[in-house]
């Protein structure tokens, strides 16, 4: 009895599992988006506030000033893609902890809400920069957005070093 309720389960779960499919291309970019979003949250808000004007040596960025780049990547390389969605307002001087996290935050939520307005079609679309050319030669939408991630991904190993620098362990190096 114990092997054939064990077989009903297995088939279930194989049944389920098949049932779900491969994600689109719009769902895999968006869920992509959405936990480097969720990384990101986590690690600005990891440095003390007194520590956001900390720099490791005087011509590179502080670290407030790292999580503002990400901010204005986020926010330039999303209008690339053409939505109707308008972009959140940032501000490149600010100091303040809880105002750079509020514009972290905003800036992937309209990438979140940009992602989520376009289909597979949209996104292997041609993008275009500002200035009306064609954004790095000749690229789709989603390698716009995929460039971008990976840009913030360099950025993250950077406040890594910061946050490490200051004696802290980042959240994603944490044991639970």
């Amino acid at each position: 009895m114990r092997f054939a309720l064990s077989m009903v389960v297995l088939l279930a779960v194989t049944v389920l599992s098949a049932q779900e499919g491969p994600l689109s291309l719009q769902q895999g970019t968006l869920r992509d988006w959405t936990m480097l979003k969720d990384t990101m949250m986590k690690i600005s808000a990891a440095m003390p506030e007194d520590k956001f004007g900390f720099k490791p040596t005087p011509p590179q960025r502080n670290f407030g000033e790292q999580v503002l780049h990400v901010v204005e990547a986020n926010v330039n390389q999303i209008a690339r893609l053409g939505a109707k969605t308008p972009a959140p307002a940032y501000n490149m001087k600010e100091t303040r902890k809880a105002e750079i996290l509020k514009m972290l935050e905003a800036s992937f939520d309209y990438g979140t809400t940009v992602l989520q307005s376009m289909s597979d079609n949209d996104l292997l679309a041609p993008a275009v920069s500002g200035r009306g050319d064609r954004f790095m030669g000749g690229s789709n939408r989603v390698r716009v957005v995929y460039f971008d991630m990976g840009h913030t991904w360099d950025i993250y190993g950077q406040m890594v070093v910061y946050l490490r620098l200051n004696g802290i362990t980042p959240p994603a190096s944490q044991r639970p």
